[in-house]
């Protein structure tokens, strides 16, 4: 009896241990889906979605190749974009996950015609369908709600220029190792 009940627990154990495990994995998946985004790294970004995958962006909704296309007209506007991650609920049943990521993205816009910087500001959340294949976490389905935006005039600075060494590509300071 105590046998069983020490392999038991030892199961137990491994089945969390492996819960964990997968949640890590999955958390990691997006947030290389904001470092994708943000540096403009289309290669990353597909990483992040199985072949078959469709993203609902609301103003887009397909497949992963035309995602790529429309985050890489769509983000050119920008001088840069930020995608932040808050909450994270992941649940993982087998080989199938559904998440929830609130986040929220600032997209900066050079100054136009009334010389002032702007940023916009969006509270999001990432709705996902993942799913392991071949040992391997992507997403399946993704969606993307907006709660709430805003527009903010960028009236003063006080970061000196040296500072600003972020770049939208694969030169970013990130990537060296």
């Amino acid at each position: 009896m105590a046998a069983q009940k020490m392999a038991g627990s030892a199961d137990a154990l491994q089945i969390a241990f492996q819960r964990l495990l997968d949640e890590e994995a999955i958390k990691k998946v997006h947030l290389r889906y904001c470092r994708g985004i943000d540096r403009r790294d289309w290669e990353l970004l597909r990483s992040c979605y199985h072949p078959d995958a469709v993203d609902d962006h609301g103003d887009y909704v397909g497949g992963i190749d035309g995602f790529i296309e429309f985050c890489d007209s769509g983000t050119l506007n920008f001088t840069s974009t930020t995608h932040l991650t808050c909450n994270q609920l992941v649940e993982v049943d087998g080989d199938v996950a559904w998440t929830e990521f609130y986040g929220r993205a600032y997209h900066r816009v050079p100054a136009g015609a009334e010389g002032v910087e702007k940023d916009f500001a969006v509270n999001t959340r990432w709705i996902d369908r993942f799913e392991r294949r071949d040992g391997e976490w992507r997403i399946a389905k993704r969606t993307v709600v907006v709660d709430t935006d805003r527009v903010d005039p960028v009236t003063e600075r006080w970061v000196p220029q040296a500072q600003y060494r972020g770049r939208r590509d694969r030169t970013d300071p990130s990537y060296e190792r």
